[in-house]
């Protein structure tokens, strides 16, 4: 498929030429998006989302885009992507299938439903390609305004490329000159990441073009429910820039009229890549003619009336009819052009079919065959021959067709020598295909945390106590001095150097930019930073408090934590989130919801140092990484005393791996964070009464424990206690969890693992609610003596 383009000057015959190949990617795209409801009506495809009725205004967008600029839409954009070269009719059909092979769906390989576009920010070895000399889409997520905050990141990196010296923009950035693209649909603007990343672009001033496509309706509900005055340009009015005030462009355009977007888009374009301002196309009086999606008929809310419009103002019969009344085409070519659309995205639709199928039919061949094979020789034969008989019958076998059967067969014959034969094909089959639906949560290059060998601190012999903060400080400034790449912003992060202090002095030698103040928006710090990661930069993104984080958790989860996986490792964003947290006073203040936090988040490491060294090593060791991590510092370990490092910057604390911080030959006490100094006072009054506690520090919530050295411990001990300050089931559960069940610990078990956490509410207010609400060293002391005394009363009498 040919890519639209707008030369600066062309001859008529010329401008003839690219307005009708127009037409033509704009016809496919339509017959791709009828055809595609009719694929999942009949079956072979789950569930369709389509782009018809915004064909042409994605026309006008794609003349506008340029190399080096980056996309984040929503799923009706196939139209935009097929202008720009970047999907063809095979592999749309191969996304509306789920086809596993990246090589056919290169969106998503299958693990997102069609409409979710994306293009390939790195190689299949992880590594960067040259951003600036391709047409750039971030991957779509379906979560309606999900792409808004990530868009920010996108626009702010041309920002940053612009106005910051020394960063090597290689692959990256031609000084700052690209555009980030954003596209949502009308009712999507009444959600709060529309209007947050709408106001925090404002504040920025970063070249950003935001096109809302306006078809009215938001599946079934009208405008008039969505947005006030039923018109999302109109309310915006006050962010409209003049000459003494920053804002936005806003520019309005009806979606029918194709050469009055293509002006738009190419005004929207100069202004924000020359003025680096954000700029707010609304494009009005849009079609949907099929509808929302597959899973239902728009003529059951829409009235006879609208429907009349919208047949009338659909976009693609309107260009057609002015391609007509300007004498570019006759309605003999269109109709030629019209008929052929039709045949080619039929073939294409039948071709990627057959490549869909092509590799599962060969594995049912395979699996039919080997089941004849055992039948032959079964006492089960007739049971055997029936499932073999009814796999190969079906048409359009799916993967779970075939283990379903094998694995029943397997039943049957658990007592035969052919169980063997069976068992092995089930095996390598699962080897060969779980990778298609499960690989790359995580970063499969040689800069996966996982690589990031530990660095000890050093110090010298005149090494002196200061505060912790002061630690993390010097830390970060020799960050910045080495990563001229990397940047920091959050709330009160700038100016002041953050609430802790731990950035003091940091944006007054840095820059602010560099070192930001940013507003109270935590979903969109967390997209400045992804968006930002996405373009090569190293972004560290604050939230305040961990409490705060749950602002952020939607964006985190859906975007963040999926981007590798999504994408099948085509894209990715080493974004740092750092936050503070655990114990202090207040509802609102004092949250530790571990729980929530890592079972959200899968695809992005959890970190949780027990002190500011400790935390200083995460730094440096994911600065050498590529991965996304969320650091969670302890909120009130900031004025504690601990030594400085001489080798700031270098020392690493590794990944995933425990350590022991006392020995011990009774029980294993296991815990992190703050939590940890009540556990090491607590241990040392057991030893008063005669009880030997080994301390582990978790130190990684995610990954955990890589060497399987907490089953070591617990092999010695025999006893073993969790005490984390979440609410009860929260993290204690997910680590009891790995390590009796994922590490096989229960078989070095004399006594039952407990665990012990804070009270199922919020922590009280002051300092008599942190001790009745959270694990105090009494009740660790407590819970750690009764486990004794059950196991040798005589030893250790009740103490109650």
């Amino acid at each position: 498929m040919k890519v639209a383009t707008t030369p600066e000057v062309v001859s008529f015959e010329d401008f003839k030429k690219e307005v009708i190949n127009d037409y033509k990617i704009a016809k496919i795209s339509r017959e791709c998006s009828l055809l595609g409801r009719k694929e999942v009506l009949t079956g072979k495809a789950k569930f369709g989302i389509f782009g018809d009725g915004k064909e042409v205004p994605q026309l006008a967008l794609a003349k506008a885009f340029q190399n080096g600029d980056f996309r984040s839409g929503y799923y009706r954009d196939q139209t935009f992507m097929m202008a720009i070269g970047e999907l063809n009719i095979e592999q749309f059909f191969a996304g509306l299938y789920g086809h596993t092979d990246i090589n056919f769906d290169p969106m998503s390989a299958g693990r997102q439903m069609g409409g979710h576009f994306a293009t390939h920010s790195l190689d299949e070895n992880g590594n960067w390609k040259n951003l600036t000399q391709q047409k750039n889409s971030s991957s779509d997520i379906s979560p309606t305004a999900g792409q808004m905050p990530r868009l920010l990141g996108l626009a702010q990196a041309s920002k940053i490329y612009r106005n910051v010296s020394g960063i090597n923009q290689t692959n990256f950035s031609e000084n700052g000159n690209e555009v980030a693209w954003g596209t949502i649909g009308n009712a999507s603007t009444s959600e709060g990441l529309f209007f947050e990343t709408i106001n925090a672009a404002g504040v920025l001033q970063v070249p950003m073009v935001m096109s809302v496509w306006d078809d009215e309706y938001g599946i079934s509900v009208h405008a008039r429910h969505q947005t006030t005055k039923e018109n999302i340009s109109e309310i915006l009015k006050g962010f409209q820039r003049d000459e003494n005030n920053k804002g936005y462009e806003i520019l309005r355009v009806k979606g029918w009229d194709y050469p009055s977007l293509v002006e738009t888009y190419q005004k929207a374009s100069q202004i924000a890549r020359e003025e680096h301002v954000p700029v707010l196309v609304h494009v009005q009086e849009l079609t949907q003619p099929q509808g929302h999606s597959t899973s239902g008929s728009h003529e059951r809310y829409k009235n006879a009336d609208r429907l009349a419009w919208e047949s009338e103002f659909d976009c693609l019969a309107k260009m057609k009819n002015w391609l007509i009344e300007n004498n570019i085409a006759t309605l003999e070519e269109l109709d030629e052009i019209d008929t052929k659309a039709k045949k080619d995205v039929l073939e294409g639709k039948k071709a990627a079919w057959t490549n869909f199928t092509a590799p599962i039919k060969a594995e049912q061949q395979e699996l039919v065959s080997l089941l004849n094979t055992i039948a032959a020789q079964s006492d089960n034969k007739v049971f055997i021959d029936k499932i073999a008989n009814d796999i190969a019958s079906i048409k359009e076998p799916i993967r779970k067709d075939l283990l379903v059967a094998s694995r029943k067969a397997l039943r049957m014959i658990i007592k035969e020598n052919s169980r063997v034969n069976l068992a092995s094909w089930i095996e390598n089959y699962l080897e060969k295909i779980q990778p298609k639906f499960s690989s790359h949560l995580f970063s499969h290059s040689d800069k996966n945390v996982l690589n990031a060998k530990e660095v000890l601190p050093i110090y010298d012999a005149s090494v002196e106590d200061v505060d912790a903060r002061l630690v993390l400080r010097d830390n970060f400034d020799a960050i910045f001095s080495k990563y001229p790449e990397t940047l920091i912003f959050g709330e009160d992060a700038g100016k002041i150097g953050d609430v802790n202090q731990g950035l003091e002095g940091m944006q007054e030698k840095y820059g602010e930019l560099r070192v930001a103040d940013v507003g109270i928006r935590e979903a969109t710090i967390l997209g400045q930073g992804i968006g930002m990661a996405m373009r090569g930069l190293r972004p560290i993104a604050e939230i305040q408090y961990l409490d705060y984080l749950l602002y952020a958790i939607q964006i985190m989860s859906d975007d963040l934590a999926t981007l590798q996986y999504r994408t099948a490792g085509r894209q990715k964003a080493p974004l740092i989130v750092r936050t503070r947290g655990h114990r202090l006073e207040g509802v609102w203040h004092s949250g530790s919801p571990m729980g929530m936090i890592i079972n959200a988040i899968r695809g992005i490491h959890v970190l949780v140092p027990r002190n500011m060294t400790k935390a200083a090593g995460f730094y440096n060791a994911l600065l050498e990484s590529d991965e996304p991590a969320l650091v969670i510092e302890c909120l009130n370990g900031y004025r504690l005393k601990e030594k400085m490092p001489t080798n700031l910057g270098e020392f690493k604390t590794p990944i995933g791996v425990v350590e022991t911080i006392k020995q011990g030959t009774d029980i294993t006490l296991v815990s992190y964070g703050s939590t940890l100094r009540l556990v090491e006072q607590a241990a040392n009054e057991l030893e008063s009464v005669g009880i030997s506690a080994e301390i582990i520090d978790i130190q990684s919530l995610l990954p955990f424990d890589i060497h399987h050295d907490i089953v070591k411990s617990v092999a010695k001990t025999n006893r073993l206690l969790v005490i984390d300050e979440d609410v009860p089931g929260g993290a204690s559960a997910y680590i009891l969890q790995e390590i009796i069940e994922n590490q096989k610990a229960y078989q070095h078990l004399d006594s039952a693992p407990q665990t012990l956490a804070s009270k199922a509410h919020r922590p009280a207010y002051g300092t008599d609610g942190d001790y009745f609400s959270k694990p105090s060293t009494e009740d660790i002391f407590e819970k750690v003596y009764a486990i004794m005394n059950e196991a040798n009363p005589t030893k250790y009498p009740s103490l109650y």
